[in-house]
């Protein structure tokens, strides 16, 4: 996963308020919602509500926690 679509992910969790899977390249794993994406000395970092600060380059892969439920509520 290339690091504009992590963001991508990032930035729509902190959007629509929902939690996010995340893998780190250490290996290490956790679900959270990310809180806002911020650069700081030409870095990408990621604040998350439960969870310590991470640099976007330590991820390795993230998705939405849960499927994407349809709605018609922006359609009516």
């Amino acid at each position: 996963m290339d690091r504009c679509d992590v963001i991508d992910v990032l930035e729509e969790s902190v959007t629509l308020r929902r939690a996010v899977t995340v893998e780190l390249k250490g290996g290490g794993r956790f679900v959270d919602q990310a809180r806002d994406v911020v650069t700081a000395g030409h870095e990408e970092f990621v604040r998350f509500r439960d969870h310590d600060q991470v640099a976007v380059r330590d991820i390795s892969f993230c998705a939405p926690a849960e499927p994407h439920e349809p709605s018609y509520a922006s359609k009516t």
